[in-house]
């Protein structure tokens, strides 16, 4: 498997794991405003980027 194909779907799970984190403090209005919405624009950031290098990356052989 190529090296950028494994960095974007590790970038893909951290992204997908701080969007439930996000949406669980959001539901049980567990954290400060700033730090929730500081932690959602980061897990977004990280799983579309992790999708771009997944879908553009081709694989060797």
């Amino acid at each position: 498997m190529n090296l950028k194909r494994t960095f974007g779907a590790i970038l893909t799970v951290l992204g997908i794991i701080g969007l439930i984190y996000t949406g669980v403090e959001i539901i049980n209005h567990g954290g400060q405003i700033t730090t929730l919405v500081v932690v959602g624009i980061i897990a977004i950031l990280f799983f579309f980027t992790g999708i771009s290098l997944v879908r553009t990356t081709k694989d060797e052989v």
